[in-house]
């Protein structure tokens, strides 16, 4: 993913596509910074994080732009937005269906184990851990925990 944003910042230069442009150097900045951190970037679910982030950063700038008034700006951010959104639908994740199944048969066994009451830690730590089902495997955190809730929210 990361080479595919190179590649397109490179097309848009030479398209002289501002929009583009300027969201591609952002997202290339912050991962870049990202690198001189103690988290670097390395996986396409830790761009994707970021991804989502500046998209939910886009939409509530879009609303603060609207109640001021700025139409100009307002369309500025709904063109960046979109880009965003283009890089985030291109990563592929999971199937939600497939997250479920991982979590409701690893429920089943922390319930076998534990006699009763199931803790959601566990059940994420028996996950994502090394060796987990989820391992490994292009998942977001986020969308493991709200299966986990669902499951274990089921009598």
């Amino acid at each position: 993913m990361l080479l595919k944003l190179r590649t397109d910042l490179k097309t848009a230069m030479k398209a002289k596509d501002a929009s583009r442009l300027s969201v591609l150097r952002a997202l290339l900045a912050e991962v870049t910074n990202s690198a001189k951190t103690s988290t670097p970037i390395k996986t396409d679910m830790q761009l994707l994080s970021i991804l989502r982030k500046r998209a939910a950063a886009a939409k509530t700038a879009r609303a603060e732009f609207e109640s001021a008034g700025r139409q100009d700006l307002v369309e500025q951010e709904d063109k960046q937005a979109a880009i965003i959104e283009e890089y985030a639908g291109g990563v592929e994740t999971t199937s939600e269906s497939d997250i479920r199944d991982a979590v409701s048969k690893v429920v089943g066994e922390v319930k076998a184990a534990a006699a009763g009451k199931v803790n959601m830690g566990d059940v994420l730590k028996k996950l994502l851990a090394p060796g987990g089902s989820l391992d490994g495997k292009p998942v977001e955190k986020s969308q493991v925990a709200k299966a986990v809730k669902e499951v274990l929210a089921q009598p």
